[in-house]
């Protein structure tokens, strides 16, 4: 790879069912999968074993599909503390080879590798160094990409499972990357797979040789950068490990189609502006203390409302109620909403806020418990979401509205 950058990708393999195995070696030989709600026909397979994968069973199906496709299938509930865990313990060894380290998911993580070589051997003995360490010393296993971009390296760790090290390289990613189907590009959803498609790009190979006017016509700024993606022009640096931003608040807003106006309107708004938030909360491991909404009239008047929570959230369930509530309380949940904007304020690192405050103090237990339930919901909607594209999960009274929220 010459002069570029060695970055690699790590990424575990059914990390959340092998890290619940490690404690369960009486069922290592059997069918397992991790499910969102195991006493539900209709939970959600969050994770599964490669035995539970050789009977068809895949992330994001329902249980009750699973268990038609496997009846002796054995379910585990998640435990996302654990999981966390591990995540700690994977970048603590991927620290002792490079301080750009940088977290992309639980089970995720981008190494910048290259003034690691001349200590430590090529790029490619770098990643099969690590993957022995972690199958060794924490009885895990992980694929591993290597290459000049970040883009390539993640799909260099999606291109051979499990426990493999691929190298794609400007030598030859046009031979492994470009006759994949479209819908394998990183950042490439379900929907702008189908508007691709309709534009007779069917191949990452064709995404590289696309009109770029086009591709910035249909897409905007998103086009440019898949074109970019394609083609391996991604010059997107690996962040060090403690120099990932603090960020003092999350916040997303929306100018809709039409105006909003009753509380149907307001309810489908909020909650895709309360997904929007709370997914960019928990990638950053945050929780916010309070909820804050703006609302712009179609005369420009500007009005705004917060409020401070009784204990720490970061589920949209928990944002879309208070949000709901402040919508209330500026009586405009029936006159017209030209934008709204939902913030999460005061964030904290720690879902109990670090202290017990007169506010916390009246949080009651079946709140903390509906808190908890909604997180848990919430990350296993992150988990399919990562594996599977945007667009591979949404709540269903979002799909096909008028207001105009993307369906990517």
């Amino acid at each position: 790879m010459n002069s570029d950058r060695r970055i690699l990708h790590c990424d575990m393999n059914s990390f959340y069912a092998s890290v619940e195995l490690l404690s369960r070696p009486d069922i290592k030989d059997k069918p397992v999968a991790v499910a969102g709600d195991p006493d539900s026909r209709h939970g959600i397979i969050l994770a599964k074993n490669e035995l539970a994968k050789r009977f068809g069973v895949v992330t994001a199906e329902t249980l009750q599909a699973a268990r038609r496709k496997c009846p002796e299938l054995i379910t585990i509930p998640p435990h996302h503390d654990k999981y966390r865990e591990y995540s700690n313990m994977l970048n603590s060894i991927y620290l002792e080879y490079t301080n750009l380290v940088e977290p992309f998911s639980v089970d995720e993580s981008w190494l910048d590798v290259t003034a690691s070589e001349m200590l430590l051997g090529d790029a490619k003995f770098i990643a099969d160094s690590i993957r022995e360490r972690v199958r060794s010393e924490l009885g895990l296993t992980l694929s591993v990409g290597v290459s000049f971009n970040k883009i390539f390296a993640k799909m260099g760790s999606d291109y051979k499972k499990p426990d493999a090290t691929t190298v794609i390289s400007r030598d030859n990613f046009r031979e492994l990357i470009w006759p994949m189907p479209v819908s394998e590009m990183f950042f490439v959803g379900r929907s702008t797979t189908t508007k691709l498609n309709n534009f007779g790009i069917h191949t990452i190979s064709d995404l590289a040789h696309a009109d770029q006017m086009l591709l910035s016509n249909a897409f905007g700024v998103h086009g440019v950068s898949l074109y970019k993606y394609a083609n391996g022009l991604d010059d997107d640096p690996v962040r060090a490990y403690d120099n990932r931003e603090d960020i003092k608040s999350v916040g997303h807003g929306m100018t809709f189609r039409r105006n909003l106006r009753g509380a149907d309107d307001v309810g489908l708004a909020m909650t895709e502006l309360s997904d929007k938030v709370s997914t960019r909360l928990r990638h950053h491991e945050k929780w916010a203390r309070g909820v804050k909404i703006e609302l712009t009239t179609p005369e420009f008047k500007r009005l705004s409302r917060q409020k401070r929570v009784p204990s720490p959230i970061n589920s949209p369930a928990a944002f879309r109620n208070i949000a709901f509530e402040l919508i209330k309380e500026l009586n405009y949940t029936n006159k017209p909403i030209r934008l709204l904007t939902v913030t999460a304020i005061d964030l904290t690192d720690s879902p109990d806020g670090g202290q017990i405050t007169i506010f916390s103090m009246g949080a009651s237990t079946n709140e903390n418990n509906q808190n908890a339930k909604d997180e848990n919901i919430a990350k296993a909607m992150d988990d399919i979401r990562g594996k599977f594209g945007k667009s591979s999960i949404k709540f269903a009274h979002v799909i096909g509205n008028d207001i105009g929220i993307d369906e990517d």
